[in-house]
């Protein structure tokens, strides 16, 4: 994997680095700002961006603007959203932009380095890595009239547990049920969301999308 970092703090900058580094990723570039970060993406086409979502020089949103922007650009370019606290409607501009691979993590996950390498390899395979304080601040801003409203709360329990990235076998052993029953509701969950198979896309990444945007 071939990954640009954009992240203003030089020591959790350097640090992903040699992390990433250790574990045989290819760090093409290590960027403390916007603008360096879609120069990087244009010239070196990395596999996924590990982005701060506040970058000089305003320390607002200037990192998700770039993200976005290099998905405007690159449509399934992964992106590994990183915060030091829960910014819900910085997640859900992002997540409004639909396609995959798609992550909003905490920055205090990135101590946890086997989860955080994790959670990286899922979104740059396509896959969703959503901190769970960010599931649950999205959830208080459900619209009225969202199907998600026809959901069962077992299938609403699910689907969190899928954004957060969690595999079947996974999601039957936090639920201890087996996964005969997690597959069933998934069903449930595509067929309420009218993701049917037809649907361009990965449809458990879709489901995700439905639940998280705001």
């Amino acid at each position: 994997m071939r990954v640009v970092i954009a992240e203003d703090d030089a020591l959790l900058r350097e640090g992903l680095a040699l992390l990433l580094a250790a574990e045989g990723i290819e760090v093409l570039a290590a960027v403390d700002n916007a603008a360096d970060l879609l120069a990087a993406v244009t010239e070196k086409a990395p596999d996924a961006l590990i982005v701060d979502v506040r970058l000089p020089p305003d320390f607002s949103d200037e990192g998700l603007r770039a993200a976005i922007e290099a998905r405007r650009t690159r449509p399934e370019l992964p992106v590994l959203v990183l915060s030091s606290y829960v910014e819900d409607t910085y997640a859900s501009a992002l997540l409004s932009k639909g396609g995959v691979g798609v992550g909003y993590l905490l920055k205090e996950r990135v101590g946890k380095v086997q989860s955080f390498l994790d959670a990286l390899h899922r979104v740059a395979e396509g896959g969703t890595a959503i901190d769970p304080e960010v599931i649950a601040q999205l959830l208080v801003r459900r619209r009225a009239g969202d199907p998600l409203h026809a959901l069962t709360a077992r299938e609403r329990e699910v689907l969190a547990l899928m954004a957060e990235g969690l595999s079947n076998t996974d999601l039957s052993e936090r639920l201890v049920i087996s996964e005969g029953a997690v597959n069933k509701h998934i069903r449930n969950i595509f067929a309420k969301l009218g993701l049917q198979p037809s649907d361009s896309g990965h449809r458990r990444v879709l489901a995700v999308l439905a639940y998280l945007k705001a």
